[in-house]
């Protein structure tokens, strides 16, 4: 068993008990839950909607190569630069490099997934530079030194007592603080952030390859002036994020809207297509995008399971996946959580680490259900197993008990052989463990199918 496996055993196990954890996590989703039914409202013809939003991923998997090429040479020509980044490692390293060559000491960031996926905070701090959620969920989570529980609403397990006593020990602000009060002070301290910093760093939700475009979706306005006020952007994203064509917003974006918060579009929408020109008053002198490969290629190769890479991260199958609504999103103990983590991680950190994720599922089939772009994610976590097997990463020991009980089932010689005190005594020294210490082992019967019909055909 991997360290990884060994460490989530334990944090599910704690987080499950947790009944604190469970009634705000069920009360957070059951808000989402009333949002997405209105947020459904907006369509005439909903599964046609993401019928055609499956296929326009789908097009752009089966030419990605193609798609990306077109979005560097439209980005360039607006005196964009372009950065291929092959992991997070090289990213990293891409993305100091920049920031030393401006002389960069306060780097403001909006909410990205894919910054965290990078460790981008951790690599800042390590250079000495001061880098700021400006999320006010990430904001709170940075302050509390937590990773984002949850793909779009990082502070979705804290209560808003949790909050206040958070700001309460890190500004001293009075432990009564009401939501409202705190978002006020966050956006005073922001706002002196946002004229201090020399660079903002953001995410894309999508890349618009016919007009070199950087889509940003987000809630707050943070996106927005992490773009507007310091001189430099720089935008990391994964390969995956590619549309073709600025017209395919009109079917994205209201889905990511409706399945990540209930909304009928997101309130802010921005599209950076490189720095100011000279016509222009407003953004960034200088822009990059750093383009992140960090394990895709190496999904986008598995052509039956390819399809992962058409997620636009709205979040909708971890709320609806009754495993993520128990244990939480630390502990995956990966960028990525829930239904869709489970699937990617073990192709971009390695499969005989991350195998049991793929593995904590009850394949119930909702996050297929609910998925706007239709990724059938149930089959893609047996597909995930399937893998791990012909990989060989389980134990020797767990293919020697599997290869003898394959050679019994296929054997009714064996099968009947010693009754059924044999199978039972296997099943408890061999088995139980792996069904785990929560769930009672099934029970032999005495006699098997075949020698009751026999017994009955004599009668």
């Amino acid at each position: 068993m991997s360290s990884a496996s060994e460490q989530f055993l334990a944090d599910a196990e704690q987080r499950v008990f947790d009944p604190e954890h469970r009634r705000k996590l069920a009360f957070n989703i059951h808000q989402y839950d009333k949002k997405v039914v209105e947020g459904k409202q907006q369509y005439a013809d909903f599964d046609t909607a993401r019928h055609r939003a499956n296929f326009l991923k789908w097009k752009v998997m089966e030419n990605l190569d193609k798609y990306l090429i077109e979005f560097e040479a439209n980005f360039i020509r607006r005196g964009g630069r372009v950065i291929w980044a092959r992991d997070a490692e090289e990213a990293q390293a891409e993305l100091l490099k920049i920031l030393k060559q401006v002389g960069a000491r306060t780097v403001v960031k909006s909410k990205s997934m894919t910054t965290e996926e990078v460790h981008v905070n951790e690599a800042l701090a390590g250079a000495g530079i001061e880098s700021i959620e400006t999320d006010l969920g990430e904001f709170i989570v940075q302050l509390r030194e937590e990773h984002p529980y949850h793909i779009v609403t990082p502070a979705m397990h804290l209560s808003k007592e949790d909050v206040a006593k958070t700001f309460h020990e890190k500004y001293q602000l009075p432990i009564e603080s009401t939501p409202k009060e705190i978002t006020a002070f966050v956006r005073k301290t922001l706002r002196e952030k946002y004229q201090r910093a020399e660079v903002g760093i953001t995410g894309a939700n999508f890349l618009i390859a016919d007009t070199g475009g950087v889509a940003v979706t987000e809630n707050e306005g943070n996106g927005l002036m992490s773009i507007s006020f310091p001189r430099v952007q720089i935008a990391i994203a994964g390969i995956e994020k590619i549309i073709p064509s600025l017209t395919d917003l009109d079917i994205f974006w209201p889905l990511l809207a409706t399945h990540g918060t209930g909304q009928n579009i997101t309130v802010y929408n921005s599209i950076s297509s490189g720095p100011r020109q000279q016509d222009e008053t407003e953004g960034p002198e200088e822009m990059y995008v750093i383009l992140l490969d960090n394990g895709r290629t190496q999904l986008l190769a598995q052509q039956e399971q390819r399809q992962a890479l058409y997620c636009i991260r709205c979040g909708a199958c971890l709320n609806g996946c009754p495993i993520y609504k128990g244990v939480g999103g630390h502990a995956y103990g990966s960028t990525y959580s829930g239904p869709i983590g489970s699937v990617i991680t073990p192709h971009y950190k390695g499969m005989e680490e991350f195998k049991h994720l793929s593995y904590a599922s009850s394949l119930c089939g909702k996050c297929t259900e609910v998925c706007p772009v239709r990724i059938e994610l149930h089959k893609l976590l047996l597909l995930n197993r399937r893998d791990s097997v012909d990989q060989h990463t389980q134990p020797r020991s767990e293919n020697w008990v599997y290869a003898i009980w394959k050679r019994a089932m296929l054997s009714r010689t064996l099968m009947n052989l010693g009754g059924s005190g044999i199978r039972n005594f296997v099943l408890k020294n061999f088995f139980s463990k792996s069904w785990g210490s929560r769930r009672e082992l099934p029970k032999v019967a005495d006699r098997s199918f075949n020698q009751q019909w026999r017994e009955r055909m004599k009668r």
